[in-house]
């Protein structure tokens, strides 16, 4: 209690907490993206409830990791090294890195997931035929609404360890951590419906999201090749692509508006 009311005075705690929240926020977008494309995959009635378990579980991950920082630490460590010579940049160091921790292999994992399920969906809505997708939007029923809690689940896995191993570099103390993973969620809570009715309504939004997800799905493979990829860089991007497409909305519409308009 003591450690709590120190940091509740500390302005240095205050920065801390808000620099983490905004961090956490950013990275959840990732995750909020990929849960609204799933969520919407399934029958209307039964997407609130998918969006609700999904982040929940997202929360409680990231709760219980947090419990488990000395572990979380030492999925860093190398397990097994490929007997491969990397190439050097011009200041010496390798490019890639072929030395794999548990953190690099499930971020390889999640990677690849993203970028098979991300090309999948493209398929479908590029070619709208019947397809084997569990989630396809002609299928319904259990079988569906399972699937996509699994993968959902998969997928919190993955960026809940990216996320908490973000906040264990941004503070030592852990009451702030929790405090700015419960904040982080709870924010992603509201944005939810909104964001996935919008990505619902807007088919054009889809395909954006789609190649969103299949950008960070080979950000997470690079990161698991040791090549750090500024997220700052990706989001840039992605902000300016949704910019663009904000604008090509506004034009659609307004042109809908004009032609809807009775000529005098």
């Amino acid at each position: 209690m003591n450690e709590i009311a120190a940091l509740l005075t500390s302005p240095q705690a205050w920065a801390a907490l808000t620099a983490l929240v905004v961090m956490e926020v950013v990275l959840g977008i990732d995750n909020l993206v990929f849960i609204s494309i799933l969520s919407n995959k399934l029958p209307p009635e039964s997407r609130v409830k998918a969006r609700r378990i999904g982040i929940s579980l997202a929360l409680i991950m990231r709760l219980a990791l947090l419990s488990t920082l000395a572990f979380i630490v030492g999925l860093t460590a190398p397990v097994f090294s490929l007997p491969f010579t990397a190439p050097l940049n011009a200041a010496g160091h390798p490019v890639v890195d072929f030395s794999f921790s548990w953190r690099d292999l499930i971020l390889l994992a999640g990677g690849l997931f993203l970028v098979w399920k991300a090309t999948t969906e493209i398929h479908h809505n590029v070619d709208p035929h019947e397809s084997d997708d569990l989630l396809d939007k002609r299928r319904t029923g259990s079988l569906g609404f399972g699937a996509a809690i699994v993968q959902i689940l998969l997928l919190d896995l993955v960026f809940s360890i990216d996320s908490i191993l973000t906040a264990v570099g941004m503070t030592d103390h852990l009451p702030i951590m929790v405090a700015a993973v419960v904040i982080a969620v709870t924010v992603m809570l509201l944005a939810a419906n909104p964001l996935g009715e919008f990505i619902n309504n807007n088919p054009s939004v889809v395909m954006l999201a789609l190649g969103f997800l299949l950008m960070i799905g080979a950000t997470l493979i690079a990161e698991s090749f040791g090549v750090h990829v500024p997220k700052g860089y990706i989001y840039a991007a992605m902000a300016f692509s949704g910019l663009v497409e904000g604008l090509n909305m506004a034009s659609r519409k307004g042109k809908k508006r004009k032609s809807e308009t009775p000529h005098g």
